[in-house]
């Protein structure tokens, strides 16, 4: 239950015997005003200009039941207290005329917060603020490197540690409670301060909700009943990797011949340019006209069923914008599809020598369309699965059907985007089977996006961009209840010198047989950058890595299915299973894969050793057999193909996990 505390200063709300709200009337806990902002967009990158006019606190308040009005002259803010389900919720009204709201919660010093979407620089979130809008989160993102000084400077697309394709105001603690905000308006979630943490609203948000839980598997599985779950992934992610690869049908099929000639589990072909081809100066694009192009995959259906009999899957790719004057764009905009602009013409985006026209979501006309376009071009073909990209580009200065402000709208775009994927393979009875993965999210993605993908990272080493970003993506938007993500294998962005290099493709490729699936990507330059069937040792390493994948299965199959019955993600932070270890706290570069394995993944270049923080337990190497107790750190050898691995030495696998050091010794290799 929640309670109030009177004193001399102020108000004290408590729930669950936790201080929610500490309101003083020298420092109030709720301000309203008035702010004009300014966007500018570019290909997917805003800047923003956020003036404020007005920001008054409302120092004084009234108790009336459950309702507490907070008020300064004739401004207030109308709180309603309920507890549902366990959980607290906070609902508000206020007085109108005011477009900015700031609500501040109470802090601890010590208190660390994970979550508000996917978070590429930063895992734990104390000490920064983190404005909450998608968007393309940038190139390079570091503001040292040289790789953002030309992205700013040539693309205006450097971006910043905050900026993100998934953002969602909705945060876990380590005082053991989630707190979510209903509203998809601009929010910023301010955690720098020792004694609150401070959030801004562009808009009043309809509610507020916070839950306390005794552990974080307790806290995970109660945020994901409110937000929802993805349907399991489905059965063929576990028999290898998705080989993306491009070029027609009989090409693809020899890039499949090849890799099972060399020994590598292929699970299935992933050919993005089902639709054709566009050549830019950013590299090779697609033909954004969702049709199938029979020119490169002829036959495609039957193709698909041959490649089945081989246990191969065929996937493709789709986003809701539509090339200008193509097929599909002209049926749109001869059925009033398309998003407008205020003269009431089509609005057309800028993709960088490229325009195209936005399927208007928020008509359900349209929305119905487009759904039947992917029953029709995709899941009929016998398509296994897609990538649902581009949900985060939405314009603000757009024309909508439902008549909101786009820039409210904004943000919600990549969840309508994600339902509209959802409801396509529902409806087609195909959930389980079919899977879709997203890059751009917010609050409802946990339910409708099947999985997600960590984006467009630069082939290289980079913190905050390159390899190493892919695991704080994942451990963020995991803690708030996406189990499922990946990463393109290699990397995608090749601009400014980023070349990809072999060991960078190796490194990647090693890391991601702990993730919820295996997926390689040939990226945005396939010529300039380093490719595996180039490469006979890489095919080999690919052989190793997908044979011990597919050994793994029994276990990955049990944690995938933890995803969609508990909300689980499968990429775990350490405190999730070791909630009294402090340092586990601080970790944002290793994880544990599922419960009962550590993974601690090489992410540096010409690494051949590397040390590990274990927990308290005791720890298997996988590769060497070797036992270790936990609480400390170790260093180990990580040879390519040989990551820093370990199991529990009491799991329940520990018999399947001991048949793979096992065969590992087969091998012949100590270290």
């Amino acid at each position: 239950m929640y309670k109030y505390q009177e004193n001399s200063d102020g108000l004290i709300i408590l729930y669950n015997n936790e201080i929610v709200i500490n309101h003083q009337k020298k420092h109030p806990a709720f301000y309203i005003g008035f702010g004009i902002e300014e966007i500018e967009c570019y290909r997917g990158n805003f800047q923003f200009d956020d003036f404020i006019e007005q920001r008054v606190g409302l120092d004084e308040y009234v108790i009336e039941g459950n309702k507490i009005t907070f008020s300064h002259r004739d401004k207030y803010l109308i709180i309603t207290l309920e507890e549902v389900e366990e959980r607290l919720i906070l609902k508000f009204e206020a007085k109108e005329g005011y477009n900015r709201f700031w609500f501040r919660f109470h802090a601890l010093k010590e208190e660390q917060v994970y979550g508000c979407g996917e978070q590429a620089t930063y895992f734990d979130l104390r000490g920064k603020n983190f404005p909450l809008w998608t968007s393309e989160p940038g190139v390079g993102r570091d503001k040292s490197s040289i790789t953002k000084y030309y992205a700013d400077l040539v693309d205006k697309a450097g971006g910043d540690y905050y900026t993100t394709y998934y953002p969602e105001p909705t945060y876990v603690s380590t005082r053991k409670y989630w707190l979510h905000a209903e509203t998809f308006a601009y929010s910023d979630f301010n955690f720098k301060r020792s004694d609150f943490f401070e959030f801004m609203f562009w808009e009043l948000p309809k509610q507020i909700i916070i839950s306390y839980k005794k552990s974080y598997l307790n806290l995970v599985n109660d945020l994901t009943e409110y937000t929802g779950r993805p349907p399991v992934l489905p059965d063929f992610l576990l028999d290898g990797v998705i080989l993306g690869v491009q070029g027609g049908m009989k090409q693809v099929k020899k890039y499949l011949d090849q890799a099972i000639d060399a020994g590598v589990k292929v699970s299935g072909l992933w050919c993005q340019d089902w639709a054709g081809i566009k050549y830019t100066t950013f590299g090779k694009r697609l033909f954004w006209n969702w049709k199938l192009n029979e020119d490169l995959y002829p036959n495609l259906e039957s193709e698909i069923k041959e490649l089945e009999k081989r246990n191969v899957s065929f996937l493709s790719y789709i986003c809701p914008f539509l090339l200008e004057n193509e097929s599909l764009y002209n049926e749109a905009e001869n059925n009033d599809f398309l998003a407008l602009t205020e003269n009431a013409e089509t609005y057309k985006v800028d993709f960088g020598e490229f325009n195209c026209g936005i399927v208007d979501l928020t008509n359900p006309k349209a929305f119905t369309w487009y759904k039947n376009i992917i029953k029709t071009n995709i899941i009929d073909l016998g398509i296994k699965g897609w990538m649902a990209d581009f949900g985060e580009y939405l314009p603000v200065d757009c024309v909508l059907f439902n008549g909101k402000d786009a820039k409210v709208m904004h943000n919600e775009w990549p969840v309508l985007w994600a339902k509209c994927n959802y409801e396509a393979v529902k409806e087609s009875g195909k959930l389980g089977e079919v899977f879709y993965f997203m890059r751009a999210g917010g609050h409802g993605s946990q339910h409708f996006a099947t999985s997600l993908w960590n984006g467009d990272q630069s082939v290289n080493w980079e913190k905050f961009d390159g390899i190493p970003s892919v695991i704080p993506s994942s451990l963020s938007t995991g803690i708030i209840g996406n189990p499922y993500t990946h990463s393109d294998i290699g990397g995608y962005t090749s601009l400014h010198g980023n070349i990809r290099t072999k060991e960078l493709f190796d490194r990647w490729l090693e890391m991601s047989v702990f993730t919820s699936y295996m997926r390689t990507h040939e990226g945005n330059r396939p010529s300039e950058n380093f490719q595996y069937y180039q490469d006979e040792d890489t095919l080999k390493l690919m052989a190793r890595m997908t044979s011990i994948r597919v050994d793994l299965k029994p276990y990955i199959k049990e944690v995938i299915k933890e995803g969609s019955e508990l909300g689980y993600p499968v990429q775990r932070p350490y405190f999730m299973h070791y909630e009294n270890d402090e340092l586990a706290r601080t970790l944002q570069y290793e994880y544990l894969f599922g419960s009962e394995l550590l993974v601690k993944p090489i992410v540096e270049q010409g690494k051949d050793t590397q040390r590990v923080y274990l927990p308290d337990d005791e720890w298997v190497h996988l590769w060497s057999g070797q036992i270790f107790v936990g609480k400390q750190i170790i260093e180990i050898e990580c040879p390519i193909g040989y990551p820093p691995v370990f199991y529990r030495k009491e799991s329940r696998f520990k018999t399947l996990f001991e048949s793979i050091t096992n065969k590992y010794h087969k091998e012949g290799r100590k270290l």
